[in-house]
């Protein structure tokens, strides 16, 4: 789905508009996120469900500010646990995860000169580097014509939550309910990414199913052990606003 579907371990270089972004940028955000010390099969923390009737505005505004992640990322990321969890209950999926993914990725549509704007669109928006097969990527010819990632050669990974075209062609879903399903759109990315991750029957609370549905996300343990760190940041500021 990722540049590490078609990657090893390691973590991809992106292009923010036609700029190439380092390496290390992926984990920018001065919070000083670190891979997590942690087993494959070790749970992560979640937060309590969110109940069918929440005021997510409201919820967003105060989680974003226990947890520093932005309201409107947090919006869509508790839209889409809510949907999820109608469509998939067994899956118990939990905003924190999906978080988790969109630090890693993106921050929170964030990345390099990248700002997530209200409408839930990263300006500029965010398209990773061509899938070429050079530097540790596999060659991924182009599927979508450069509809998504305008890019006709190769495909590239786009978007706050870095979809492949093939893999939202798959699960791209239109979160915000506008009638399009747009994978650099926060609300319909995060609605995806929560659908792929519930796929194959997983469940997300239970340490092996966590691992599998983000290590299917990007096939790499230092990946998965960044997402899980993030995650369980996440998971246990908002217990704590939620226990005062």
């Amino acid at each position: 789905m990722l540049a590490a579907l078609v990657a090893s371990a390691v973590v991809i270089a992106f292009l923010v508009a036609v700029v190439v972004g380092a390496q290390g940028e992926r984990g920018r955000g001065g919070d000083g996120l670190v891979a997590a010390d942690v087993d494959r099969d070790t749970p992560v923390a979640q937060d309590a469900p969110l109940p069918a009737d929440v005021d997510l505005g409201s919820w967003a505004e105060a989680t974003a500010e226990r947890t520093g992640v932005p309201s409107r990322a947090v919006r869509a990321y508790g839209a889409a646990e809510l949907a999820q969890r109608a469509d998939t209950p067994d899956c118990r999926l939990s905003w924190t995860t999906l978080a988790a993914v969109a630090r890693v990725e993106s921050d929170h549509g964030n990345l390099g000169r990248s700002s997530l704007g209200a409408d839930g669109v990263p300006s500029p928006r965010i398209v990773g580097v061509p899938l070429d097969g050079s530097d540790g990527v596999r060659e991924i010819l182009d599927t979508d014509g450069g509809a998504l990632d305008g890019d006709t050669v190769h495909d590239r990974a786009v978007g706050p939550l870095q979809f492949l075209p093939t893999t939202w062609e798959l699960y791209g879903a239109d979160g915000d309910g506008d009638g399009v399903r747009d994978p650099h759109q926060i609300d319909d990315a995060a609605r995806g990414a929560a659908a792929y991750l519930c796929a194959d029957g997983r469940d997300t609370a239970d340490g092996a199913g966590w691992w599998d549905g983000v290590l299917t996300y990007n096939r790499s343990g230092e990946y998965a052990r960044l997402v899980w760190a993030a995650a369980d940041r996440y998971a246990n500021a908002a217990q704590a606003s939620n226990s005062d």
